[in-house]
């Protein structure tokens, strides 16, 4: 495993690097302070995971986030002291997948690296064939056509737009979207569900007052609906 970390702070990144080095021996370590070196290694180093602070000295964190996501699907979490409910749903649309708060524990970071990792699509080289519904084709590369027109999605919308059209014509729960979305041991409010349905409508042209393709079904979960249902 290749882990890329752009920590800004020297003790947050130390305790990082040590975790690694206690918990997952085998990890080969990359570490760029600066968002351009970031996007350098990034590219040149193929990284399985990067831990990513947003206080980079040379660029905004999230445009760097947007910036590594553009380039990549590596799984990416975010170490920050920021709380706020905004800037985490800023991270989480920009292609953050997950995020964890400073103080914290080896013992949750070593969580939370498991569960993106297992979230992970193992990719096989050979292209996956397109998730369809009538008037709707999703494709492996993040992005959907609607009525032959080409809509990018981000990493999480890309997943949860599949996993629904898996099951199109069928609720799916809210407690399986997220275990999905973002592994069984998520513990996270429906809320951050909620923010990428509300976007995933936005997209697709759907109503967000009298939705029409992804229906809510009150205290169960929601339905990609098809023509007719």
């Amino acid at each position: 495993m290749r882990v890329l970390t752009v920590i800004n702070d020297p003790q947050i990144e130390k305790a990082v690097i040590l975790c690694f080095q206690l918990y997952f021996p085998e990890a080969a370590l990359v570490s760029a302070a600066e968002g351009a070196r970031a996007i350098e290694a990034l590219v040149m180093q193929s990284p399985d995971v990067v831990v990513l602070d947003l206080v980079p000295p040379d660029m905004d964190g999230f445009d760097l986030l947007s910036r590594l996501r553009a380039l990549s699907d590596v799984p990416v979490i975010v170490v920050t002291p920021r709380g706020e409910e905004l800037e985490r749903v800023r991270g989480l649309e920009l292609g953050a997948d997950d995020y964890i708060y400073e103080p914290f524990s080896s013992a949750e970071l070593v969580a939370r690296i498991r569960a993106v990792l297992r979230r992970t699509v193992l990719r096989t080289g050979h292209p996956s064939p397109p998730t369809t519904v009538p008037q709707l084709a999703l494709d492996r590369d993040r992005g959907f056509t609607v009525r032959g027109q080409q809509v990018p999605l981000s990493p999480v919308e890309h997943r949860l737009l599949r996993r629904l059209a898996r099951s199109a014509g069928q609720v799916v729960s809210h407690s399986q979207l997220m275990a999905d979305l973002w592994g069984e041991d998520y513990l996270g409010s429906s809320s951050r569900l909620r923010v990428h349905i509300h976007r995933l409508r936005l997209k697709l042209g759907d109503s967000l007052h009298n939705p029409r393709l992804i229906i809510t079904v009150p205290g169960q979960g929601y339905r990609l609906n098809l023509p007719g249902g």
